[in-house]
């Protein structure tokens, strides 16, 4: 069964394994990439980044698995990468 995800003011939060899981980050990309879709950016460049916790990389990679299932372009940073870096990306990304 699916758990909830709930947003808060700054996002999702919580705990690795109980809350933030693979399926819960995939179905949370699944609506992404359908918006994305219904808005017509399926030409634009969607720039996945993560940072050093635990397991970061490998929920980046789902993302970006996710996002390229429907088709999306997807830039998926190979390493760890500061939220300014990933600012500065989509900016010259479109």
């Amino acid at each position: 069964m699916a758990q909830k995800i709930i947003f808060g003011t700054d996002g999702w939060r919580g705990v690795i394994a109980e809350d933030y899981t693979f399926d819960n980050v995939r179905r949370c990309t699944q609506g992404f990439a359908a918006y994305m879709l219904s808005q017509g950016k399926q030409g634009q460049w969607i720039v996945v980044g993560y940072d050093m916790r635990f397991g970061s990389e490998h929920f980046a990679a789902a993302v970006a698995e996710v996002l390229a299932g429907n088709g999306l372009k997807v830039y998926l940073t190979d390493s760890a990468t500061p939220t300014p870096v990933i600012a500065y990306a989509v900016v010259n990304k479109k």
